[in-house]
């Protein structure tokens, strides 16, 4: 892989991962299209994915870093609510229970956590079919014109006004059950759970706000699944750092669209991506049949 290959898949992994076009489509388009060889194709991936993580974490700190201290100071809840349980039972005594989900972050918490589960279930059980639909152009062409759909369908659904307190926890269990669907190439991850959060009646700001920090369990989900594939794989390790720099160009441009996603959401500017799904993928879909 060239220096340019590795800036070009890079800026279009920073691009489609936020945007809602389908980083995984439209890489496997390209591959199949131009025939990039990545020579240890895997590893470049993780780093292309761990780049646009960074993003996130960046836009969304304030709140990634109170999420992990209410998650922390929820274990220690729990821990002393099964103390206080014990003793009761034991000694007779009637210690009061601590609510352990009584703000916003701590149900946040808990919610990334619901959803997580069926994005982990669908994302292992359907790893070799997802592995299988990106070498063909077909595959990743009718699912772009799906995530068209869903543009469209977000755009036109009323306006929710749901924030973490109001969210429930079967919300939860739909939207992370979205995100494990859009880990097929070319269902826009992004677009599919934004478009979920707004059929369950989540505010648009939130709405992004929860598609993206959902997105870091499930890429680092991914990416320890994936040490394995990436330690058997031969790697070229002349090539590290040319992944390198793919790897700071997604994140960059990234940071880039993950801000002006929460523009385009609460504008409800998604039908011109819609358009754009739908053109690349009947280009996808011509080309599986001439190419």
């Amino acid at each position: 892989m060239s220096i340019i290959e590795s800036i070009l898949l890079g800026i279009v992994q920073g691009i489609t991962e936020f945007l809602p076009v389908s980083s995984s489509g439209h890489l496997s388009i390209l591959q199949n299209i131009f025939h990039v060889e990545t020579n240890g194709s895997m590893l470049f991936d993780i780093m292309l994915h761990l780049g646009t993580l960074v993003a996130v974490f960046i836009v969304y700190y304030k709140d990634i870093w109170n999420m992990i201290k209410e998650f922390f100071l929820m274990l220690g809840d729990i821990f002393k609510n099964a103390r206080n349980f014990f003793l009761n039972r034991i000694h007779k005594t009637s210690l009061k229970y601590t609510k352990v989900v009584h703000n916003s972050y701590r149900k946040f918490v808990v919610l990334i956590l619901v959803s997580t589960i069926p994005t982990g279930i669908i994302g292992v059980l359907g790893k070799d079919l997802i592995e299988d639909a990106s070498k063909t152009l077909l595959i990743p062409g009718i699912c772009l014109l799906i995530t068209g759909v869903l543009l469209l369908m977000a755009d036109l659904a009323k306006e929710g006004r749901k924030k973490p307190k109001d969210v429930s926890y079967k919300n939860g269990v739909a939207i992370g059950t979205a995100q494990g669907l859009a880990t097929l190439p070319g269902l826009s991850r992004s677009g599919t759970t934004i478009a979920a959060c707004i059929f369950c009646g989540l505010d648009r700001k939130f709405a992004v706000k929860y598609s993206f920090i959902l997105s870091i369990p499930a890429i680092l989900g991914a990416a320890v699944l994936e040490v394995k594939d990436v330690i058997a794989e031969p790697v070229d390790m002349s090539q590290i750092g040319i992944y390198a720099i793919g790897m700071v160009f997604a994140g960059l441009v990234g940071y880039i669209c993950i801000k002006t996603m929460l523009v385009i959401v609460r504008n409800k500017k998604f039908k011109y991506f819609s358009y754009y799904c739908f053109v690349v993928g009947l280009v996808a879909i011509v080309g599986h049949f001439f190419i």
